[in-house]
């Protein structure tokens, strides 16, 4: 096939791009700048040149290739809302372009599923191969940028690695070499209206994690109360707080994307991956 990729200059896009050309695939991938240009014709794919509010350059892209995965998304959080439209208008002018074509159209899903994802399950009424992918909170690898990150820098600036109350609340993770395989495989071959789910680990207790973190740190980890979570890591705090294995059933989510697409995780886990150092480098 020819992929039309957006976000394809990104932490999960460049990982994508790459794992479509080893399988074989050609790749338009969206960028901004003659940089990340280079960086795409390194990698073999063909840039092109634009963003989300490029609307006509979206349309012909996603006209002319044979599956479109949607990547891109503007994390301006001061206008969240704005930013949730942005992509909602991308998402429908891609559609239009893809109607009654049979082709895939993937994308990542929204928090609380969003319109945006009421409308790219919409398209699989409209002869288009529509799916989403939910990935685990952690997309873990070289590169990352996310939670485990900023977990580690707290605890540089705190001195120990906290986890809250028994710290047996569950991060589910996937490595972001995994996760590009299942968008490949997404694209291959989900029918139309999946909903997958990407957790290569399906529930690491929070304990386990700063068990690891103040290992690589030589310090502590200590217990926090839920009443000290929000102080000690900020807008983190909630969300290090929930066991979100059993609040989106992951285990059963994991196991049904896993036997739909015959999609077996490969890479290092995170606690294997946070012992190799790199993320404390």
């Amino acid at each position: 096939m020819h992929v039309f990729v957006t976000g394809a200059t990104g932490y999960v896009g460049s990982a994508v791009v790459r794992e479509l050309i080893g399988a074989g695939h050609t790749v338009s991938g969206l960028c901004r700048s003659e940089e990340k240009a280079a960086g795409l014709r390194a990698a073999g794919a063909e840039p092109l040149y634009g963003t989300l509010d490029d609307l006509d350059t979206l349309s012909r892209a996603a006209a002319a290739a044979d599956g479109v995965i949607h990547l891109a998304f503007t994390n301006d959080f001061s206008d969240f809302e704005g930013a949730l439209a942005l992509d909602l208008r991308a998402v429908q002018v891609m559609g239009a372009a893809l109607e009654g074509s049979g082709k895939p159209f993937i994308t990542t899903a929204h928090a609380n599923g969003h319109t945006v994802d009421q409308a790219v399950l919409a398209m699989a009424e409209r002869g288009i191969r529509a799916s989403i992918v939910s990935l685990a909170p952690s997309v873990h690898g070289e590169g990352d940028k996310g939670f485990v990150p900023m977990m580690i820098n707290i605890a540089r600036a705190k001195g120990f690695a906290a986890y809250i109350g028994d710290g047996t609340n569950h991060w589910p993770a996937v490595h972001r070499l995994d996760a590009a395989v299942l968008y490949r495989l997404a694209l291959e071959s989900a029918p139309a209206g999946s909903r997958l789910l990407g957790a290569g680990d399906e529930g690491i207790p929070l304990r386990e994690i700063a068990a690891v973190i103040g290992r690589q740190l030589n310090m502590p980890a200590v217990s926090i109360t839920p009443e000290e979570a929000a102080a000690h890591f900020g807008f983190l705090g909630s969300i290090a707080a929930f066991d979100i294995t059993s609040l989106y059933n992951t285990a059963e989510a994991s196991l049904a994307t896993r036997e739909l697409l015959g999609w077996k995780p490969i890479q290092p886990g995170l606690i294997a991956d946070l012992e190799e150092g790199h993320y404390f480098a």
